[in-house]
């Protein structure tokens, strides 16, 4: 995973540096050389953070403005 890759997925998830390292228990350090390129990501990583990644974008939280966002109201019943 190269370093631009790799801050975009923690963008696409909505994750820090800190908490990615948090995630996978490494530091924040850590985190930190393999998003500037000074380290390689571990593959079972990149690949867990990519799979991560394609979800979210595939998947995004509805919008409150999205009619299906709407919570239903039950039927009021006259009587």
């Amino acid at each position: 995973m190269t370093p631009d890759r790799l801050r975009e997925c923690l963008t696409a998830l909505h994750w820090s540096q800190r908490g990615l390292g948090d995630i996978l228990g490494v530091q924040e350090r850590q985190v930190r050389r393999w998003a500037t390129g000074e380290y390689d990501m571990p593959a079972q990583i990149a690949a867990w953070i990519e799979r991560a990644a394609e979800w979210h974008e595939a998947n995004p939280a509805p919008s409150r403005a999205s009619p299906a966002a709407k919570i239903p109201q039950p039927p009021t019943h006259a009587g």
